[in-house]
């Protein structure tokens, strides 16, 4: 069985704030503004972009053969994911379940909890597309 390691960043600048989400698939690398969000709402919001991207990336067929293992720094993301935390917010509840929508595409997917240190490209993504959207503003 193949294996695609996948890391997840997501990020806001007050908390709700300007936010943003960065994903490195592979040797890809992808970043995104979301606009208004916490940082819970955009650790999820780069989770779902990268279930939605991997699977284009992969096709179906080949997704169902390749254990895909996302890596994120938020334990409370994590470990709701992975039945470990109450879900206590609605807006985060609405977000979970898109993932777990989503995840009937992934038979090999597993939710992983890594240190930030292990999560730097994703959190450099994330930055640069804060930086790059609130210096466009002035």
């Amino acid at each position: 069985m193949d294996k695609l390691e996948v890391f997840t960043d997501g990020g806001a600048r007050n908390n709700p704030g300007p936010a943003a989400l960065g994903v490195v698939i592979g040797n890809k690398e992808y970043s995104q503004y979301l606009g208004e969000a916490t940082n819970n709402e955009a650790e999820y919001q780069a989770i779902i972009f990268a279930l939605k991207k991997s699977k284009q990336l992969l096709g179906k067929e080949k997704l169902a053969n390749t254990k895909i293992i996302i890596n994120s720094d938020s334990e409370l993301v994590v470990k709701q994911l992975n039945g470990q935390y109450k879900i206590l917010e609605p807006e985060l509840g609405k977000l979970f379940i898109t993932v777990w929508n989503l995840r009937l595409d992934f038979p090999n997917l597993v939710f992983n909890l890594i240190p930030r240190e292990e999560n730097k490209r994703a959190d450099r993504l994330v930055n640069e597309a804060l930086d790059g959207r609130l210096n466009s503003l002035f």
